[in-house]
């Protein structure tokens, strides 16, 4: 694959192309077809063919990318998809996208009783010192 096959910078594609290499995943394996995007867009979206489907034949994932007007942007953003869905089915739990994910449900967990009520004792403490600070103010104006 050639550096200026795509409209993006240099060092996205050498990302890119570290990370397939990483993953062993090679141009030679990929199935790619190019299909006119659906949706919004009137007669340019009907007479190009900027959707990109690839398909990796030895892990059978399938990508299909119209995100970009562009059919080589779209051509490198379907390669990155690609990947990513190839990462996370061969290292699971240990891919990035994974540990993200599980971050966000460790975030939204709800509180244990006993986090609560120290999370509100500490609040009703603040509150205390907040009303006696107010009140030592209004002795000082009289």
């Amino acid at each position: 694959m050639s550096l200026s096959k795509f409209g993006v910078s240099q060092e996205k594609i050498k990302m890119l192309l570290d990370l397939m290499d990483k993953l062993n995943i090679k141009e030679a394996d990929l199935e790619e077809q190019f299909i006119r995007a659906q949706g919004p867009g009137g007669q340019k979206v009907n007479k190009t063919s900027t959707c990109v489907y690839l398909k990796h034949i030895p892990t059978r994932v399938e990508v299909k990318c119209q995100r970009e007007r562009s059919q080589a942007l779209n051509r490198f953003l379907a390669r990155k998809t690609l990947a990513k869905k190839i990462e996370n089915l061969l290292l699971g739990k240990k891919s990035d996208e994974q540990k993200r994910i599980a971050k966000i449900k460790r975030q939204k967990r709800k509180r244990s009783k006993r986090a609560q009520e120290k999370v509100l004792k500490l609040k009703k403490i603040h509150g205390e010192k907040k009303k006696f600070r107010s009140s030592k103010i209004d002795i000082e104006k009289e």
